[in-house]
């Protein structure tokens, strides 16, 4: 890959010029306790993605949404679908994203919104017990957010029927697409119900997501959030590692700069992300692991330690690392350069988020 497309400096300020917000969410007509939780959450002006699309949302659009993580998406969908949920408890609403951490997150944020409600949901995914899914299942839920694979397991199994949903989000399409579930994707596509509404978002639109967007999509709004402007606010270089200095050394050295205050930092695989890890341990710093072969309660445990301070250096592959919503990360750091254009986005869209500078760095020999 051309290393230039990895140098880049930032535009002070640039997002907040190109995007005005006209409105706040009091504008919008919403259940009362939604509103309420709103106001908790200390949410004043949509961003740009959350302004294109609620009104949209909430008037039954189908929306294809072309956007980066950072960008507001799961806020943006999350609040009109609840909303629609609240007014009639006859809809439900099925949420597919494709990692167990994108999973968790959109949880987190859901529980916030639901607050006080009486909706009912299950999150269904691998690495989690099989009868306890399975029981909420059974309880009927308003909401079902779920990974894929396990998702069509259970619909295999007869313990789920999707055509009972009138309501389909995919989020971070490109990613399932990515990670084999394609096939998954299409045969969850063919059993929901034909009278819905569906929402699909995706960092990109490739050929193969499109293909996916047009089986599910009925006249849709379409909305792109430019994923140049999601990277606007990173300073990004590349640092040179010669054959004189180990590349685990030239890490040290820029780690111990007071203003790598939280650091993300990417290897290819996960034996590198736990040797990385351990090696910065060796030399003082707090760091955390997250990669596949740690369970669901280690990668649980790891992330919020990093949350909370407890650690401020995370060391990821990129599977483990979609999902990742962790605030006021100063620095992405690409140990191992991505595969692609779109991993170096998706690392990158880390940092620098809702307007604030970040920085991130491409290891190149």
């Amino acid at each position: 890959m051309n290393t230039d497309l990895f140098v880049s400096k930032a535009v002070k300020g640039e997002t907040e010029s190109m995007y005005v917000p006209t409105m706040t969410f009091n504008d919008y007509v919403l259940v009362q306790s939604l509103q309420k939780n709103i106001s908790k959450k200390a949410y004043l002006h949509p961003t740009k993605i959350q302004a294109e699309i609620i009104p949209q949302i909430l008037g039954g659009q189908d929306v294809l949404g072309v956007a980066c993580t950072g960008s507001g998406k799961t806020a943006a969908y999350l609040i009109p679908m609840i909303n629609k949920v609240m007014k009639n408890q006859g809809q439900k609403c099925l949420i597919i994203a494709p990692t167990r951490e994108l999973i968790n997150q959109i949880r987190a944020e859901y529980s916030l919104l639901i607050s006080g409600t009486h909706l009912r949901d299950v999150v269904i995914m691998g690495g989690a017990s099989y009868s306890e899914q399975i029981r909420l299942i059974k309880k009927d839920p308003h909401f079902v957010i779920a990974t894929p694979g396990r998702l069509l397991d259970l619909c295999e199994r007869k313990q789920i029927d999707l055509s009972s949903f009138n309501n389909i989000i995919l989020d971070e399409v490109d990613e399932m697409l990515d990670m084999g579930f394609i096939n998954d994707v299409k045969k969850i596509i063919a059993k929901l119900n034909n009278t819905r509404q569906s929402l699909f978002f995706s960092a990109t639109l490739s050929k193969k997501s499109e293909e996916v967007a047009n089986s599910l999509l009925r006249n849709p709004y379409k909305v792109e959030i430019e994923k140049q402007e999601a990277v606007k606010n990173v300073d990004q270089d590349i640092v040179r590692v010669d054959s004189s200095k180990s590349k685990i050394e030239v890490l040290h050295g820029l780690l111990i700069n007071a203003d790598f205050k939280r650091v993300l930092i990417f290897s290819k695989t996960k034996r590198g992300a736990e040797e990385v890890s351990s090696e910065l341990r060796k030399r003082g710093h707090k760091s955390g692991a997250l990669h596949g072969n740690k369970s669901l309660g280690q990668r649980s445990k790891v992330l919020s330690e990093f949350k909370k301070y407890e650690i401020d250096i995370l060391v990821a592959t990129d599977v483990a690392s979609r999902g990742i919503d962790v605030p006021d990360i100063t620095h992405v750091i690409n140990y191992d350069p991505p595969a692609t254009f779109t991993d170096y986005i998706h690392r990158v869209g880390r940092t620098g988020r809702m307007g604030k500078k970040g920085v991130a760095l491409t290891f190149v020999r």
